[in-house]
């Protein structure tokens, strides 16, 4: 099995070039996206369609409900079943999606995180009602790790609540004596290069379409299914249509500020996806899918 991972900013045409590659060079594709990873939400992700699921066999996508949280745990899990279905299948591995953060965690390795009980969750549940007071009570416990963490960063504040409480331990004594493992290991990184003034007209086009397609009918049902609390239904695209919904902003506006949040995403993805990795190419999705092909197909 050969392997390789492409990222890039979203709209910049990554499903596109997996699903061509794929086709291509006999493989299956594993989806590392932040919201394809939930059922229910199939427009404000932008989901491959079912004609284009049904094409390539995909891991990673319709995995949870829009009430569960993914986490860099539940990509591994895809990751190995996806990796195993290619060696046992003699079929290559394509890696995409805009979440690169997972990416880049598998690459550089997780430290091993133990069993949180029942019992440790509800506690940290209630320490977590104040999260400035939680902050605080772990920068007491361990000044070095929470530096790094905001008081505002909730999510990262309860998995440190999650560890320290069920090993007694502070997260950076546990890190340290549980260095952390690969998951992914010789996979080349092709960058998909795009021009920014380019780039706002393609995601100006893909929130229009989105919005034409039913995007306020599909965050209107996730609404009604699973409330408004899940991490899922903050994400860009449903979190501004439920402004709609309240009659906070127009359709236009809505449109607007889609289309804004969206392009601010994409220029932190560029520097993230820069900066973070080795990058093995960065250049068009054309000129990609030559180097892609090579990648896959050289003995």
């Amino acid at each position: 099995m050969k392997q390789l991972a492409i990222i890039g900013s979203t709209a910049s045409g990554k499903s596109s070039l997996a699903l061509d590659l794929a086709l291509s060079c006999n493989a299956v594709i594993l989806s590392i996206d932040s919201l394809s990873i939930y059922t229910d939400i199939n427009i404000a992700s932008a989901k491959p369609t079912k004609d284009e699921l049904s094409l390539i066999k995909h891991f990673g996508i319709d995995i949870l409900r829009p009430d569960e949280t993914a986490s860099v745990f539940t990509f591994i899990h895809e990751y190995h079943r996806a990796s195993t279905y290619a060696q046992e299948n003699c079929k290559n591995l394509i890696i995409v999606g805009g979440s690169s953060f997972y990416l880049k965690s598998m690459i550089d390795g997780l430290s091993p995180i133990p069993v949180i009980t029942h019992a440790i969750r509800e506690e940290a549940s209630f320490l977590l009602e104040n999260t400035l007071n939680a902050h605080r009570f772990l920068a007491n416990i361990d000044p070095l790790t929470m530096s790094t963490i905001t008081t505002t960063d909730r999510y990262r504040i309860e998995k440190m609540l999650h560890l320290y409480l069920q090993t007694k331990t502070p997260p950076s004594q546990w890190f340290e004596m549980h260095p952390p493992l690969s998951v992914i290991t010789q996979c080349p990184i092709l960058n998909i290069d795009v021009e920014r003034a380019y780039l706002r007209e393609r995601i100006a086009l893909r929130t229009q379409l989105m919005i034409g397609n039913g995007l306020i009918d599909e965050v209107a049902k996730c609404e009604q299914l699973y409330g408004r609390h899940p991490n899922s239904m903050k994400a860009i695209g449903m979190i501004e249509t439920l402004d709609y919904l309240d009659g906070k902003c127009s359709k236009q506006e809505l449109f607007q500020l889609i289309s804004t949040h969206t392009a601010q995403l994409a220029k932190r993805q560029q520097t993230f996806n820069t900066h973070q990795f080795t990058l093995t190419a960065s250049q068009s999705a054309k000129e990609l899918y030559s180097i892609g092909e090579t990648l896959l197909q050289q003995p």
